[in-house]
């Protein structure tokens, strides 16, 4: 009799928490926990299916081109398969997916490349739904809010999509509005999504993506909340308002909620539009010249680093009398680093640039890393071999043969690689991943081999190191000791950088890099 009050409970239960979240999302059943839930089980099983269909039903030479090529397939089919499940259920799934797409020295090719188109062609939502998010935040219809709202996204990503709209007022602005049901979907989201990456470690022993899980789980409720975006995009503007050519949106806060975010309408290309860049006569070395020094400056000065810049938050544009702009868009994730993190970070830096191992050993084990792996854990932060770090990273220009030898490698040191991830510094992680992405904008526009990079960025590692032993000396005579210290230091960079660009650019060309 128990049992049966108990299991007739349970069934009871279960079906008024349906009904309840059914209503809460409007009647829509690809809303519901369970069924997200069940689609993601049976994808991850499908996937686990064609690899022992496919691939595992027999044995292979595993050095044999006809087991490459049949794995290559493979892991297509399976990419795709996660692909079609990632657009169905959307929200966090895309997230994950477009961090799946930007880990180049982790996963195999066939998964990164599938995934990327997440980065700029996310699903999109009916207009309808987002007005019902406005509605319900700002106890307004949309038509007593804007004069006219397009029904065509700016721009569709995995928690939001951008539509151009028009105040009463008359201001031309940028609405970011949340897409429906993704926050109450993301506690069920990230559980189902923890299931299914121990599916994959255990179909891909050598993939430890465990950190991947926890990562998202953690930023996710931060990146959730606009109103927390629209204070970070005024710290950063406030922050680096001496550089005039950087350009951050305007929040409106009347209009802004934690689900909606309206701003400022800024016009641009996006920073891989080689065809707009041309159009232009925008200089590639320009722009890369302005992101590089944002960035150096976010990481190793003021520890506040805007953590997700793929190609679409980020537009340049050449205005008259002015010249190139930055403007810089989505400031929903930011790194808050440490200063000892960014000591350590900026010490690594050196000893990498210096090619002095002791220090690399030193400086790797302070941000975690074990024993030998330092050596990879170097390659992986500047995106070079071993043998280019060996001879100089910032004297040994970048080619197609040496990212042909990174790709070639990668697969023979994926379970080391993975140990790194495991090992390093939680707050390495969305550093990791900043860096691959800006690598990326200068692969785009074939600037990777700029001096300025080098110099710009050992200046501010100088900056950082000199600064947090500074604020360490306790007396005036030592404070004193290390302000000349770190002027001497940097007077000798940029007499090494301008002897460098004689070298390789002769006077005239080297004197303007420095300028």
């Amino acid at each position: 009799m128990i049992r049966r009050v108990l299991t007739y409970s349970v069934i009871g239960a279960s079906a008024i928490g349906t009904g309840l979240s059914l209503h809460t999302n409007d009647y829509d059943v690809n809303a519901l926990g369970i069924v997200r839930l069940g689609r993601s089980a049976v994808a991850v099983v499908d996937v686990a299916l064609t690899y022992k269909r496919e691939l595992y039903y027999r044995e292979w030479d595993k050095s044999s081109a006809e087991y490459k090529a049949e794995k290559s397939r493979v892991h297509t089919l399976a990419a795709e398969r996660l692909l079609q499940l990632i657009c169905v259920n959307k929200g966090v799934y895309i997230k994950v997916g477009q961090h799946i797409g930007a880990l180049d020295y982790l996963l195999p090719k066939e998964f990164v490349q599938t995934m990327r188109v997440l980065h700029s062609n996310a699903p999109q939502n009916p207009i309808e739904d987002l007005h019902k998010v406005i509605k319900q935040d700002l106890k307004k219809n949309v038509d007593d809010i804007f004069d006219n709202f397009e029904r065509e996204p700016l721009g569709t990503a995995s928690l939001a999509q951008v539509h151009k709209a028009t105040l009463k007022t008359g201001e031309v602005v940028a609405v970011k509005v949340q897409h429906p049901y993704v926050k109450g979907n993301s506690r069920v989201d990230m559980a189902t999504m923890e299931v299914a990456v121990k599916v994959l470690a255990f179909i891909f022993p050598d993939f430890k993506i465990q950190w991947l899980v926890e990562e998202s789980k953690k930023n996710l409720p931060i990146e959730l909340d606009f109103l927390n975006e629209g204070k970070n995009a005024e710290k950063v503007q406030q922050q680096f308002k001496k550089y005039k050519w950087l350009k951050v949106p305007r929040i409106y806060w009347d209009y802004c909620s934690s689900r909606v975010l309206v701003m400022e309408y800024l016009e641009g290309g996006q920073v891989n539009d080689l065809e707009y860049i041309r159009r232009n006569k925008i200089d590639p070395f320009s722009i890369s010249n302005k992101i590089g020094q944002l960035y150096s400056e976010m990481i190793f000065n003021t520890g506040f680093v805007h953590s997700d810049p793929h190609p679409g938050n980020i537009l340049v544009r050449k205005q008259p009398g002015k010249g190139v702009e930055i403007i810089l868009l989505d400031h929903g994730l930011y790194a808050n680093l440490t200063d000892k993190f960014r000591y350590n970070y900026s010490k690594l830096w050196m000893s990498i640039l210096n090619v002095d191992r002791t220090a690399m050993r030193t400086y790797a084990q302070n941000l975690g890393i074990r024993g030998d792996l330092y050596g990879l854990f170097a390659c992986m932060v500047t995106g070079r071999p071993w043998d280019t770090l060996v001879k100089g990273v910032n004297k040994v220009k970048y080619t197609t043969d040496e990212k042909d030898t990174l790709q070639n490698n990668t697969s023979l040191v994926l379970p080391h690689i993975s140990d790194v991830l495991e090992q390093v510094d939680r707050q390495m992680l969305l550093i990791l991943k900043t860096n691959d992405l800006i690598r990326g904008i200068e692969s785009t526009l074939g600037t990777q081999n700029r001096m300025t990079a080098f110099w710009v960025m050992s200046k501010c590692c100088l900056l950082s190191s000199f600064g947090e032993e500074k604020s360490l000396a306790r007396t005036k005579s030592k404070r004193l000791g290390l302000q000349l210290r770190e002027k001497w230091e940097i007077f000798k960079l940029n007499l090494y950088y301008l002897y460098l660009g004689l070298i390789n650019f002769g006077f005239m060309a080297a004197v303007k890099e420095l300028l």
